[in-house]
């Protein structure tokens, strides 16, 4: 019995259900979208579905990218107790528990129209392919914000709505925001990454990671106002904005003096980000549909 929780938490930890902040980044975005793509009325079943197509997706990619980066994590500070590194995991037996998952993660959108289900099979190649660029790409954490903001126009197919201009300001903001918020978290590794020889936008940026951070920031913000504009989203709204200003703001007060563990908080702040953002996103239909 003891052998079996062992081995349940082993598994747990591979697929990070201890840590669901990604869950909830990858998550924001999706539900951002949901409201938007219905007026404020998601169709029940499609959100069942990105919900827990969401936790499915995040763990196979968690699976897979510590079986892509074994030989490294036990280099890096942050990594070296994952359970392929230590050995309580074997390779096989992750990939094994990818395969399970992708396979669940079918069969729910096997639920959802053709177009939807297209735009989740290239989800799929983007997630299971981002922890390779790292090896060459200068800026995996861009190409990670188009695997994280791919939600966006599969909510818009799921709910039959094509790509207006604001689904497309908000796929911009949802990227912007994955780059800015993923090299606050590169920056927790930035010293380890660059002695492997791994890239990262903290390695990129350099000495302006800061500002370069800020202004994915400032054009995040820039693309969500855009995008309520657009939809004439009203005060609610605005104050969601406001809200995600005001932590962007305390955000670059953390990072300031490139502290590893203050880094990491930044990071891990983000998901009240999408919080507040979607509050007053709903609130705003909420208010409008009441009134």
């Amino acid at each position: 019995m003891i052998r079996i929780v062992s081995r349940a938490g082993a598994y747990g930890r591979l697929l990070r259900l201890d840590r669901p902040i990604g869950i909830w980044l990858l998550l924001w975005p999706a539900l951002w979208a949901l409201w938007l793509s219905s007026g404020g009325r998601p169709d029940q079943h499609v959100l069942v579905v990105f919900v827990a197509g969401t936790v499915l997706a995040r763990s196979a990619g968690c699976a897979v990218n510590d079986v892509a980066d074994r030989r490294f994590d036990g280099h890096v500070r942050r990594t070296r107790d994952r359970p392929l590194v230590t050995g309580e995991v074997r390779p096989a037996e992750a990939l094994a528990l990818c395969g399970l998952l992708g396979a669940a993660g079918l069969a729910l959108v096997a639920t959802l129209n053709r177009p939807t289900q297209l735009l989740a099979a290239a989800a799929g190649v983007l997630l299971m392919t981002y922890p390779l660029l790292k090896r060459f790409f200068p800026a995996p954490q861009f190409y990670l914000g188009v695997a994280f903001t791919w939600s966006v126009p599969m909510a818009y197919a799921a709910h039959e709505r094509g790509m207006p201009p604001a689904a497309w300001s908000l796929f911009a903001a949802g990227l912007l925001w994955t780059t800015a918020y993923d090299t606050m978290y590169a920056m927790v590794d930035r010293d380890d990454d660059r002695t492997l020889g791994l890239r990262s936008t903290a390695i990129l940026f350099g000495r302006f990671d800061r500002v370069a951070i800020g202004t994915a920031q400032a054009l995040m913000l820039v693309a969500l106002a855009l995008t309520g504009q657009r939809l004439h989203l009203g005060g609610w709204y605005t104050a969601g904005l406001a809200a995600a200003a005001l932590l962007a703001g305390h955000q670059q007060l953390l990072i300031r003096r490139r502290d590893r563990a203050r880094c990491f908080r930044a990071f891990t702040s983000n998901t009240y980000v999408g919080l507040v953002v979607f509050a007053g996103i709903a609130l705003d239909h909420l208010f409008r549909t009441s009134s």
